[in-house]
């Protein structure tokens, strides 16, 4: 067992990936003995990288009761995508533009992704497309703050995986806001795009009311859904 000086950067970067893929859903305990000995660590090591987990709102730490990937309450979800929507609204102008040839290519290579896996009624690949076509959409922006922001805040709405859990039927409504919001951009008419993307934002409100409760998905509403550290 040897704590080599890189190894918390290495604990870190594959704790946050599998939670953000969602292979251990909101409120799954994260057994620390475990991990450390996965990585063949002593606990200190995991412990800083589950710390700064912790301060990026994917994990939850209760003393006696451990370390839990972090469970949102319904209105916290509500919330965090509101913070979304600003932060990507605040970009699009920028990012119509400033897109380049390559950066329409890459959106229009997305939107491809999503239509497959709308086709393919594959909902976990619905889900990761959808975030990199929004994140498509607003990279061309350069705003590279407000971009970091925009991703943090996305990665705390995603162990719930939302797009998994709803109807087939409000994901391809979804894809209809995509394919208008795709044409606004190509188009380069902002105003249209914006108007696209507050309808769909609206439209994803709706969508997260449907999402199951009772199940550990999301926390109850007097929950404790973040820790602090």
């Amino acid at each position: 067992m040897v704590d080599e000086p890189g190894r918390p950067r290495i604990i870190l970067g594959e704790l946050r990936r599998v939670i953000l893929d969602g292979a251990v859903p909101p409120g799954t305990v994260i057994p620390l003995r475990e991990v450390a000995e996965l990585f063949d660590v002593s606990h200190i090591p995991v412990r800083e990288a589950l710390k700064i987990l912790i301060g990026e709102g994917l994990v939850a730490h209760e003393p006696h009761a451990g370390y839990t990937v972090a469970q949102l309450t319904a209105s916290e979800l509500r919330e965090m995508y509101l913070v979304r929507q600003a932060l990507e609204e605040a970009s699009l102008a920028a990012a119509v533009s400033h897109a380049t040839a390559a950066d329409r290519a890459a959106l229009l290579e997305v939107n491809a992704a999503l239509e497959q896996a709308i086709r393919e009624d594959d909902p976990v690949g619905y889900h990761r497309r959808s975030r990199q076509f929004h994140l498509a959409l607003t990279r061309p922006s350069r705003m590279f703050r407000l971009l970091h922001l925009l991703e943090s805040a996305w990665n705390v709405t995603e162990p719930v995986q939302s797009m998994v859990h709803v109807s087939r039927a409000d994901r391809v409504r979804l894809h209809t806001d995509h394919a208008l919001m795709l044409d606004a951009f190509l188009a380069r008419d902002v105003q249209r795009l914006l108007t696209v993307a507050q309808s769909h934002h609206s439209r994803l409100e709706s969508v997260l009311a449907t999402l199951p409760t009772g199940t550990g998905l999301l926390a109850p509403p007097d929950g404790v859904s973040f820790a602090r550290p």
